[in-house]
């Protein structure tokens, strides 16, 4: 007789399986945190430890957001009006500035709102990787954390001065290195190496990233074709384009994954999907600086695409919207070319696919990990379920979740993270915030109040 820990019944599955993408009235069994049951009804005989119903909800993969920032929801509300990333921007508080208190109360926030979300897996990359994984570690969720890899002085970026140190870069290589070092037994952290673009890493810097990433296996994230001024300053610098010198350096391969892919030419992309490249689409950052990745070409030339929301607020649901809708935009035309399954793959299996777990995670199949979110479509936004798929697509939203469940682990319930005190989140990371601006918070709102 088959034993479950915990099993869900009569919830619409959206499985993100093309072989069975959508199952009425599921039973979805879980044991040992894997997925060992899925049909339209339970087995005839069986025990389980927990049995919840769930008419009128649906059941989705866990969201895989493969490119974030966590640290920088200290910019929330500002960096979104700025047209360029913070990095890049003077007048706001950097990185650099930011201490390890800081780092672990932000770091926090940032990752929790991407669980409430729905989203089981946040490849994060910023400074102080070492207490944000901690920090991020306590809520259960899948991880893929890296430092920021660069060898340019970013305190020199902000005023267009890019001066490439060896000395940077070798103490932020060695810190990515150690961080995988320190988490490579954990269940569910994986180390990223996030060489930053190729504006802010130097082409031989880029040529170490490529041999530690070789050498152990390890993923790398990056920004590629950002902003047009990574553009003219790589084509100062190399006179190729960023993919070009990606492939030079030995890193154009199935382990990068180019982060906004605004500035790709059609001749980059083919150069990303004959070498097994991934896209990372961040359409609502890219479109709130006025800008569309060229996602119709990079679909047409055979780039798989991921989803993720850098450093705007963590809904992924709201993302396939944007990533929907842009494409469309770009087309002129609504087509079998973009629907609501193709930004559905990117938010799973897409983003699985770029990270490397596919067989891990991603959908709901029997023997994948148990990584799934509860959606409560009984709102009258989400009625009637004549297109489940299509409704959580267009109308849906993260705030839709009620239940996010990680390797059979709830860490999600009505709505409330089960492990952190989420007041206790929100105010540590108000007072880090209000920390770091200080003097320049009161600049900053003399110039935006004229």
């Amino acid at each position: 007789m088959p034993f479950f820990d915990l099993l869900l019944l009569d919830a619409i599955a959206l499985t993100a399986d093309p072989a069975r993408p959508q199952i009425r009235g599921s039973a979805i069994g879980i044991r040992d945190g894997r997925i060992t049951w899925l049909d339209a009804q339970p087995p005839a005989q069986y025990t389980a430890t927990r049995t919840l119903r769930l008419p009128g909800h649906f059941v989705t993969p866990g969201f895989v957001n493969v490119h974030t920032h966590s640290i920088l929801t200290m910019v929330r509300g500002v960096a979104a009006d700025l047209g360029f990333a913070p990095s890049y921007t003077p007048g706001i508080p950097k990185g650099t500035r930011v201490n390890p208190s800081q780092a672990r109360a932000l770091a926090r926030l940032g990752a929790l709102e991407a669980l409430l979300f729905g989203s089981t897996v946040i490849g994060d990359n910023f400074v102080h990787a070492d207490v944000g994984t901690d920090a991020m570690v306590e809520l259960g969720m899948r991880l893929c954390p890296s430092w920021r890899i660069h060898d340019v002085d970013f305190a020199r970026v902000a005023h267009g001065d890019w001066h490439h140190e060896a000395a940077i870069g070798r103490k932020t290589l060695d810190a990515g290195l150690a961080l995988h070092a320190r988490w490579q037994d954990h269940p569910r952290v994986r180390v990223n190496l996030a060489a930053h673009a190729v504006d802010t890493c130097s082409d031989g810097f880029l040529r170490e990233v490529a041999a530690a990433s070789s050498a152990h296996g390890l993923t790398v994230s990056t920004h590629l074709g950002q902003s047009q001024v990574e553009v003219d300053r790589v084509r100062e610098r190399s006179g190729r384009t960023s993919t070009e010198v990606l492939a030079d350096v030995g890193l154009l391969n199935e382990r990068l994954m180019g982060g906004h892919c605004i500035y790709v030419t059609e001749a980059d992309a083919q150069k990303m999907a004959a070498a097994g490249a991934h896209a990372v689409h961040i359409p609502k950052c890219n479109a709130t600086s006025g800008r569309l990745a060229p996602t119709p070409m990079l679909q047409r030339a055979g780039v798989n695409m991921a989803l993720a929301t850098d450093t705007q607020h963590g809904d992924m649901v709201e993302l396939m919207r944007w990533a929907l809708v842009t494409a469309r935009v770009q087309e002129g035309r609504v087509d079998d070319s973009w629907q609501p399954h193709h930004v559905f793959h990117m938010a799973t299996m897409g983003g699985a696919k770029a990270l490397g777990m596919a067989g891990e995670i991603g959908s709901l199949e029997v023997g994948k990990a148990a990584d799934l979110v509860v959606f409560d479509a009984n709102r009258p936004h989400l009625r009637p379920h004549v297109n489940p798929l299509g409704n959580l697509v267009h109308t849906g939203q993260g705030r839709d979740v009620r239940m996010v469940v990680v390797a059979g682990d709830i860490l999600v319930e009505d709505g409330l993270p089960t492990r952190v005190d989420m007041d206790a989140v929100c105010a540590e990371a108000e007072a880090a915030t209000r920390e770091l601006w200080g003097d320049e918070g009161k600049r900053y709102w003399e110039r935006v109040q004229g």
